[in-house]
């Protein structure tokens, strides 16, 4: 597996100099920039697109990525300009996960901690290394397809059961 992984190995979020077990400790609206951008895993599945029942308030996972999403290295292509190219792209904030944190995969950090719930082992802040997401069967790793190749009317044919749940 480590030849899959080669993408993987530098991490584009930098995780250096942060509060030691911040996420234990700091709550979201508490957290510097810096430690908020490192809670997130890298597993991808918040670009993976979501079929909602308003009524319900039910959401399924397709295996239907943003445009922007690279099927790769889990990551968002254009992080930075995603709002300018990607208008309806959500910005996580701790001042609208509270309104967002139902649709957000159930294993992601930021709804984990604002449902009072701990990091999985697996997370790069515990693990150290950004390869265990992959490894540990939670990423959106090369099995997605590009929302652009798919019509959105086919897109409940690719529902999924999230990975990692």
């Amino acid at each position: 597996m480590a030849g899959n992984l080669r993408s993987m190995r530098r991490d584009p979020i930098n995780r250096e100099g942060l509060r030691p077990r911040f996420w234990e400790r700091v709550p979201l609206a508490r957290m510097t920039r810096a430690e908020w951008e490192a809670l997130c895993d890298g597993c991808g599945k918040c670009c993976l697109n979501k079929l909602e029942d308003p009524d319900m308030r039910e959401v399924a996972l397709t295996r239907i990525a943003c445009r922007l999403y690279d099927d790769e290295t889990c990551r968002c292509a254009h992080y930075e300009n995603r709002r300018q190219i990607v208008p309806d792209c959500v910005v996580l904030t701790p001042e609208n996960i509270a309104r967002n944190a139902y649709w957000m995969p159930a294993t992601c950090a930021y709804r984990l901690l604002w449902e009072g719930r701990p990091l999985p082992d697996w997370h790069p802040l515990i693990s150290g290394r950004p390869e265990s997401v992959i490894e540990a069967g939670v990423a959106a790793h090369r099995w997605t397809l590009p929302e652009l190749d798919v019509p959105e009317e086919e897109w409940e044919d690719h529902i999924i059961e999230e990975p990692g749940t």
